[in-house]
């Protein structure tokens, strides 16, 4: 026989019969029809090379990209944030990977920053564009999204309807800052922080005074923010990319928890948006200059308030949750940005399962 298979007889057994003899019975397809299947680049044609800027390679976002990537014809290269180092010439301007020669021929870069390495990957940023190598997000929409209160004073200045939020440096001024977004149960949030943490929820005005001046006492920058009791601890998560929402879930908290980050035990559903939700959303990644973030938002009884915005937002969670191919529409906008095209328009919208 020319194949080898191992099948049990309860497999086969009044399911199908296997001919060794036959083979190729799908017949034989051309470059066109294979590039429909397999959104193979059209003959002739060279892929990009992209480079993904981040801390984590095994990180299912991280492998997801590089995947969507190469699915697409497109040379991927892993960019360890904490192994690269900067040449600052005028003339000769470089950035080198610990072990290896300067990093070259780079088409664009995807920037994947883990908050604790946010000054410095937004270094490396700002010098790959020095380089000529653009970035999917720019270090200063990466940097504005980081700062909660820079953020959300970009977000008033736009018109975005948000929660009544207060911050105040001085422990002095606790109870006024508590009185100014209508007392407890009230949000302290630090200024810096993601996936949940960094936020409490103060039940009454005693229990806000002690959290804020412990914090205070830490010098540690925060935002006090009013709490929306009938969201009854869910939230919409929709994630933008090129100005456009091309998926979105809703989040809600774990049994005894406010916070619906999934990071935080909570759980994720498709949902479909209402359409001021999706025009909120998308103001909300031009206010801050994103081309990709997740936006998180809360359904209130005056309407959809906008939470804050993740200029790295993961994608295993709503992935999952919609089936929605969101790693390939990432790197759809960057050949868009590029002016990169594949010859078949026939392209998954889903992922495979």
């Amino acid at each position: 026989m020319g194949y080898r298979m191992l099948l049990g007889r309860e497999a086969i057994m009044d399911r199908f019969v296997v001919d060794p003899s036959e083979s190729f019975l799908h017949g034989t397809y051309d470059r066109e029809e294979l590039q429909k299947l397999y959104c193979l680049p059209a003959a002739g044609s060279k892929g990009l090379n992209l480079g993904i800027l981040a801390s984590n390679p095994k990180l299912y976002s991280n492998r997801r990209l590089i995947e969507a990537g190469e699915e697409r014809g497109h040379n991927m290269r892993f960019l360890s944030v904490k192994d690269c180092y900067m040449r600052l010439d005028p003339f000769r301007p470089q950035i080198h990977c610990r072990g290896g020669d300067a990093v070259e021929g780079l088409d664009a870069i995807i920037p994947r920053l883990r908050p604790s390495v946010t000054f410095y990957g937004c270094a490396l940023v700002r010098q790959f564009s020095a380089l000529g190598v653009p970035s999917l997000n720019s270090s200063d929409a990466i940097a504005a999204s980081r700062d909660k209160l820079f953020a959300s004073q970009l977000f008033i200045r736009n018109g975005l309807s948000m929660p009544l939020t207060g911050f105040a440096h001085s422990p002095l001024d606790t109870k006024e800052l508590i009185d100014m977004v209508g007392g407890a149960p009230l949000i302290v949030k630090l200024l810096v922080g993601t996936k949940g943490q960094g936020v409490i929820l103060a039940e009454t005005n005693k229990a806000a005074e002690g959290v804020i001046n412990a914090m205070k006492s830490l010098n540690a920058n925060l935002l006090v923010q009013e709490f929306i009791r009938e969201a009854n601890g869910s939230d919409l998560r929709c994630f933008v990319v090129g100005g456009k929402v091309v998926a979105a879930i809703e989040r809600k908290a774990a049994p005894g928890d406010y916070r619906a980050n999934l990071h935080q035990g909570g759980v994720a559903r498709k949902v479909r948006l209402e359409s001021g939700e999706r025009k909120l959303a998308i103001a909300a990644s031009r206010a801050l200059g994103l081309t990709v973030c997740g936006v998180d938002i809360i359904r209130s009884n005056r309407g959809p308030l906008l939470l804050e915005v993740n200029s790295s937002p993961g994608l295993e969670g709503i992935e999952k949750a919609t089936g929605k191919n969101v790693a390939g529409s990432i790197i759809e906008e960057l050949e868009r940005q590029l002016g990169w095209n594949v010859a078949t328009k026939n392209l998954p919208s889903k992922l495979s399962t």
